[in-house]
């Protein structure tokens, strides 16, 4: 199996779905899977067609448990890794800032390690009861520098943050929704259908209106509200001036739902 089939791509009505298929391995993530998951993420950041992402991990054991363990995968030293990271995080995701398509990640499993960092650099988390999360590096001599640290603290409470960083312990689908950190969480057997029900929701939004606020959150997290507002960004000056504001407005007078000119 190559890296390219190891990480499938399919879009379908708008919808992106990125499964990472290396069930052998827990869908543990090596260097050929990082950079076809980067090259990925890159295509659908220039298709204006998608309007949102789900990435997954194939099989139900797995979301993905991070970086490969493997012989062949552990042959630098902790201060090599990190001299190495990839700007764009685990899995390209983690801390992609340039992707204003919403991503949801539909959690199966195992979310350890890297796969805990996609999730955070996920924009809508649904899980299957059974899933379990965290950030294990510790446990193995090594740290969660693909924004595993940082944003962890970020994402939920200090204290339930530093409760899993300095223990580097597993925490289940309910605790993690407590934490605040998953939407959802649904019996295994309605994970599908919950994810395909958020979709519906993202995609009945303007497409241009959801870029703008996707764009809008990622670039000015660094800045106060007012500072914020006052940002004449890419996505929001076209969302603005789009067609879809228009359609809007039209579908609302007349009473009918809208056809998203998506431009």
């Amino acid at each position: 199996m190559t890296a390219v089939d190891e990480v499938t791509l399919t879009i379908e009505n708008h919808v992106a779905a990125v499964v990472i298929d290396r069930q052998h391995v827990l869908n543990a993530v090596d260097g050929r899977t990082q950079a076809r998951l980067n090259e990925i993420w890159n295509q659908l950041e220039a298709d204006p067609s998608v309007r949102a992402v789900v990435i997954t991990g194939a099989g139900t054991r797995a979301f993905c448990v991070g970086a490969d363990m493997s012989a062949t995968a552990v042959d630098k030293t902790g201060l090599q890794y990190w001299s190495g990271l990839d700007p764009n995080g685990f899995g390209g995701l983690s801390l992609r800032t340039s992707l204003d398509i919403p991503v949801i990640a539909r959690v199966n499993g195992f979310a350890l390690g890297g796969g805990m960092e996609m999730v955070l650099g996920a924009d809508i988390v649904i899980a299957a009861e059974s899933a379990r999360f965290g950030l294990t590096e510790p446990r193995v001599g090594r740290l969660a520098l693909d924004g595993g640290i940082h944003q962890l603290v970020r994402r939920i409470p200090h204290t339930q943050a530093m409760g899993m960083l300095l223990t580097g312990r597993k925490a289940g689908a309910a605790e993690m929704q407590a934490m605040g950190l998953v939407n959802e969480v649904v019996p295994d057997d309605g994970l599908d259908a919950a994810v395909q029900r958020w979709v519906e929701q993202i995609l009945a939004c303007a497409p241009t209106s959801v870029q703008a606020v996707k764009q809008m959150v990622t670039r000015t997290g660094h800045l106060t509200a007012a500072e914020a507002r006052g940002l004449r960004l890419p996505a929001l000056m076209a969302a603005l001036d789009s067609e879809d504001s228009a359609e809007g407005v039209r579908a609302f007078q007349e009473k009918r739902p809208p056809v998203w000119p998506g431009r």
